[in-house]
């Protein structure tokens, strides 16, 4: 189950490497897709996972969950 998130704050490859290796540690998750020119995050898990999980993850990273798309 793949669900997308829009991340603010993000502006280069180490930015994307912290919002990874933050989200990677929540359990179930599987995959992570981040497009830093558009600000999405892929998040990819084979259990629901809960949106406050990933903001907290985002949060700790040093970036800010602006939305979830999908």
């Amino acid at each position: 189950m793949d669900k997308t998130y829009i991340v603010e704050g993000m502006t280069c490859q180490h930015c994307v490497a912290s919002v990874t290796e933050e989200i990677l540690e929540i359990d179930g998750v599987d995959k992570v897709e981040v497009d830093l020119g558009t600000g999405s995050v892929v998040v990819g898990s084979a259990v629901a996972l809960d949106e406050a999980s990933v903001e907290a993850a985002v949060a700790e990273a040093g970036y800010r969950l602006a939305s979830t798309v999908s």
